[in-house]
């Protein structure tokens, strides 16, 4: 089947009391019998924050992808302003609505490729969910808050209210600024400092390749060394000239370590 990108659809999906409206997207083809790749984006993220990423990703390898964006992200449902996202809100996000999303798209046994808060939610649902992915590969993942990561959260709020960061983030969410505060109060609150999540990670079984730019502005390269050290399959790739986005610093680099990284793990065709 010819590789395409199909046009953006929306899926309802339970949440809490109610339910929500998430837009999502599929990329690429694959041969039968082969795990679906779904994409998980950052604190700021959607579909269309990742760019081209996950569509010449998924060309690249053969390989059928998933991308969506978030409740209050993207063209998704926005989430109230006032509605202020809890300290756990990255295991609400793993252990409740991704579960929800897959299980309405009859998504099994994905590969989950998460980037920043969508790696720890990745992390997380590896971890409470062992028989439901078939591996999962991070960038710039967060395990435990340290100070470059609350500074790098000041500077983002700096931005949002001098630069023309607001505009920018409008081009791609319904509501920019319900988006940007959710996020920036959320880990700007004092009990987020104690926010960690090791004890999950070391319960990981699947295969996990955990990438970092050494340059990257939210996190040191602790973040990816401590899962290499916790969770039993994983390996830690640190890559030079890259910052806190490694798909858009070094896209080639990431495209193929992580290629070669799920191909090894795919059944024989």
């Amino acid at each position: 089947m010819e590789n395409q990108q199909q046009p953006i659809q929306f899926a309802d999906v339970p949440w809490k009391d109610g339910s929500v409206s998430l837009e999502y997207r599929w990329v690429g083809s694959a041969a039968p019998g082969l795990p679906v790749v779904v994409f998980l984006h950052e604190g700021l993220g959607s579909i269309s924050m990742w760019r081209d990423f996950p569509q010449r990703f998924c060309e690249a390898h053969g390989l059928r992808g998933l991308v969506f964006s978030r409740y209050g992200y993207g063209q998704s449902t926005p989430r109230p302003r006032e509605a202020h996202l809890p300290v756990t809100y990255l295991h609400e996000q793993a252990w409740e609505a991704l579960p929800a999303l897959l299980q309405a798209l009859g998504v099994a046994r994905p590969w989950l490729f998460g980037h920043s808060d969508g790696g720890s939610i990745a992390l997380l649902y590896a971890a409470r969910f062992p028989d439901k992915v078939s591996g999962i590969v991070v960038m710039a993942p967060h395990i435990f808050v340290e100070d470059i990561t609350i500074a790098g959260i000041r500077a983002a709020r700096e931005a949002f209210l001098q630069t023309d960061l607001k505009s920018r983030l409008a081009r791609h969410h319904r509501d920019a600024e319900s988006v940007f505060w959710g996020w920036n109060e959320a880990w700007l609150e004092p009990a987020f400092r104690d926010w960690n999540i090791e004890r999950e990670v070391a319960q990981i079984r699947c295969p996990v390749l955990a990438i970092q730019g050494e340059g990257d502005e939210y996190g040191t390269l602790e973040q990816i060394y401590g899962i290499g050290r916790l969770a039993q399959q994983a390996r830690a790739l640190p890559i030079a000239h890259c910052g806190h986005s490694p798909q858009r610093d070094q896209p080639a680099a990431v495209s193929r370590a992580a290629g070669e990284f799920i191909k090894a793990y795919l059944p024989c065709r």
